[in-house]
C-alpha cells in the first residue's frame, strides 16, 4: 500500500533562499536514489512566505522508513534544523487507490 506523508516546516525569517536550496538538493537526492519515492515536492505558502508544505509518497511503508535512513536525508535534516523556526508537523497518511 503506498504511504503518503505531508510534513509543514516553518522557516527562519531570512532564512528561505538557504532553506529551499537545501531541500532541492535533497529532493534531488531522492529522486536519484530511491527506487520506492513516487513523489517528493516542496510548495511555498501564498499566504506565509515562511511556511512550506512537502508532499511525498512512497510505495509502501519499507521505502518510507528506508528514506529517512539515508546518509543524504541525515545530512540534510541537520543543515535544516538550523533553518527553521520549530519542528515540522509530520503527517502520515494512507494512499487512496485502485
Amino acid at each position: 500500500m503506498a504511504i503518503g506523508l505531508l510534513a509543514t516546516i516553518t522557516v527562519q525569517e531570512g532564512k528561505n533562499a538557504e532553506f529551499e536550496e537545501a531541500f532541492l538538493n535533497l529532493t534531488e537526492q531522492v529522486r536519484a536514489n530511491e527506487t520506492g519515492n513516487i513523489f517528493y515536492a516542496l510548495h511555498r505558502s501564498p499566504v506565509d512566505p515562511q511556511v512550506y508544505r512537502v508532499m511525498e509518497q512512497y510505495e509502501n511503508q519499507e521505502a518510507l522508513e528506508a528514506h529517512g535512513k539515508t546518509e543524504y536525508f541525515l545530512k540534510a535534516s541537520a543543515q535544516l534544523a538550523d533553518l527553521v523556526a520549530r519542528a515540522p508537523e509530520i503527517e502520515v497518511m494512507e494512499a487512496v487507490t485502485r
